[in-house]
């Protein structure tokens, strides 16, 4: 848990401890983030780290991370039929990055488009992107930070921002461009 508090949040990210689920293992911590610009909030998400000291044979060890991180996006970058590719390939692009090394990992893209009507009808239509993922961590405990810091990239590039620090790599394995999802106009609509 402590490399997980310690562990080198980028700029524009707010981290906060809340309450861990008790029933999926029998140690958990967990944390809520946030990606904020002039004070609009871009993207969100919470991680949990769980830890069964018996292992878990699905998890392939005994420790496991899940995540889900959810973004606004725009009507037209929500069609592009490769979108859930590419918001995985930041998931692992992150972690790659940061050079963690991480087993079984499994997960879900969803694009969800919300229409409103009758008294909610004067809202615009939204868009929104959400990952849920887990996946094994190797290099506990040593490597944690590092991991919270990727999932931290994640939410940046979820929300349309560059990766701060250290460049993605290519499908290659070398550095590779990076391309951002534009950064919605307006103000966020309410949930």
């Amino acid at each position: 848990m402590e490399a997980l508090r310690t562990a080198s949040v980028p700029s524009g990210v707010r981290l906060e401890p809340i309450r861990a689920p008790r029933r999926l293992a029998p140690y958990a911590y967990a944390t809520e983030a946030a990606v904020l610009q002039d004070d609009e909030e871009l993207a969100d998400g919470r991680l949990v780290l769980l830890h069964d000291p018996d292992g878990h044979e699905a998890w392939a060890g005994t420790f496991r991370l899940v995540t889900l991180v959810r973004a606004d996006l725009e009507p037209e970058m929500a069609a592009d039929p490769l979108l859930p590719e590419v918001c995985w390939s930041w998931l692992t692009g992150a972690l790659g990055a940061r050079g963690v090394t991480y087993r079984e990992a499994s997960g879900t893209v969803t694009r969800a488009a919300s229409h409103y009507f009758g008294g909610m009808a004067n809202r615009a239509p939204t868009t929104r992107i959400e990952i849920r993922a887990s996946w094994t961590p190797q290099e506990v405990p040593t490597a944690l930070g590092g991991h919270l810091t990727a999932w931290c990239e994640l939410l940046r590039q979820c929300a349309g921002l560059p990766p701060t620090a250290v460049p993605f790599p290519s499908a290659a394995g070398g550095g590779g461009a990076v391309v951002p999802l534009p950064q919605r106009r307006g103000p966020r609509s309410t949930r």
